[in-house]
C-alpha cells in the first residue's frame, strides 16, 4: 500500500511550549485516517504544519512520497476552519468563488453539490442552511477539482446528532469512492466508526498509531447472556484461560488474552452444564476505554 503522507519527526515550540514532541506515523493511501486527542493535544497543529500554514521547529513531511509542492497541494483538499461562505449567496455562486480562488473546478460544482447532497438546494442562499449543510458546503468547496486527499479538521464540531450523523456517511461515502481522508477530532465515537487508523497524541506526544482494529485490540471480551445469569457465571467460574469476569447490565463478561476466546468450547461449556445461552459475541475493547487507558 502507498502512502500519501510521511511525517517524521515534526516538533513544534512556541516559546517554553512544545505543541508537537516528534511525532512520526505514515498516512496509507486510501484510508480514513483519524488524528485522535482531547483539546490542546497538538492535532490542529500538526494539519498546519502538513498544509503549509505553520512552519515546524523541527523534522520534516513528504507528500506522495516526495517534498511537498505547490503542486502536491493541488491533489488535497482542505477544510481546517469553520466555514467561510457569503451568507447572501447561493451554495452555486459560493462554489463558483471557491473555484476562481483554486484555479479549478468551475466545471465541477454540479458533481460535488451532487455527492455532498446538495443539489435540491444549491439555489438556496447560505444563510439558508443548516449547520450541517453549511459544513457540508464546505466539504464541496474541498471536492472542487477532484482531489486525492481530503483533510479535515473537526469535521462534526458543534453539530447536532442529525448533522453528525450526516458528515459520517459522507466521509464513509467519500472513501468507498477511493479517497483518502485524513481527519483530527476529539469524538472517540466518530474516529471509531468512521476511520480505518488512527494517531493517538495527547500534550504533543504520540502514544500510538496503526490499524484501528490492532490499536483496540490488546484482550477478548467475550460477552454472554442467559436466563439464570447467577448459573451462568457460576458454570463460566469453572472454565479456564480467561484472566477476569464480570456481570454487568444483565451479561457475563470473559477477559482474555488477545486471539485466546474458544467461542465454540465456551459453548459447549455452557451447554453440557444445562445453560442454554441467550446471546454469545466476541467484542473489542472500545476506543473510548483504550483512549483512556493510554492517556491516564
Amino acid at each position: 500500500m502507498s502512502t500519501v503522507l510521511s511525517v517524521n519527526n515534526i516538533a513544534k515550540n512556541y516559546s517554553a511550549v512544545r505543541a508537537l514532541k516528534g511525532v512520526s506515523f505514515d498516512v496509507p493511501k486510501g484510508t480514513v485516517f483519524g488524528i485522535l486527542g482531547p483539546n490542546g493535544s497538538g492535532k490542529t497543529t500538526l494539519l498546519g504544519i502538513v498544509m503549509s500554514i505553520l512552519r515546524p521547529s523541527g523534522g520534516s513531511y513528504r507528500i506522495f512520497g516526495e517534498a511537498p509542492t505547490g503542486e502536491q497541494r493541488k491533489r488535497m483538499g482542505t477544510l481546517l476552519e469553520t466555514p467561510n461562505f457569503y451568507h447572501y449567496l447561493t451554495a452555486v455562486q459560493n462554489l463558483r468563488i471557491a473555484a476562481s480562488i483554486k484555479g479549478r473546478g468551475e466545471n465541477d460544482i454540479d458533481r460535488v453539490l451532487e455527492l455532498v447532497n446538495l443539489s435540491e438546494r444549491k439555489h438556496s442562499r447560505f444563510s439558508t442552511y443548516s449547520l450541517g449543510m453549511k459544513q457540508r458546503l464546505a466539504i464541496a468547496s474541498c471536492l472542487l477539482g477532484d482531489p486525492e486527499v481530503l483533510v479535515f479538521d473537526e469535521p462534526t464540531n458543534g453539530l447536532d446528532p442529525v448533522g453528525i450523523a450526516e458528515i459520517r456517511s459522507l466521509i464513509k461515502r467519500l472513501h468507498q469512492e477511493g479517497k483518502t481522508i485524513i481527519m483530527a477530532s476529539h469524538l472517540l465515537d466518530e474516529v471509531e466508526k468512521v476511520c480505518t487508523h488512527v494517531a493517538i497524541l495527547k500534550k504533543g506526544d504520540l502514544l500510538t498509531h496503526g490499524d484501528v482494529n490492532e490499536v483496540l485490540a490488546n484482550e477478548d471480551i467475550v460477552e454472554l447472556g442467559a436466563a439464570d445469569l447467577n448459573k451462568l457465571k457460576q458454570i463460566l467460574q469453572q472454565l479456564q484461560g480467561y484472566s477476569s469476569i464480570k456481570a454487568e447490565n444483565g451479561l457475563v463478561q470473559l477477559y482474555y488474552p488477545l486471539g485466546k476466546a474458544d467461542m465454540e468450547a465456551i459453548n459447549r461449556h455452557c451447554f453440557s452444564h444445562d445453560v442454554v445461552l441467550q446471546s454469545l459475541q466476541l467484542k473489542k475493547k472500545s476506543l473510548e476505554a483504550k483512549f483512556f487507558e493510554l492517556t491516564n
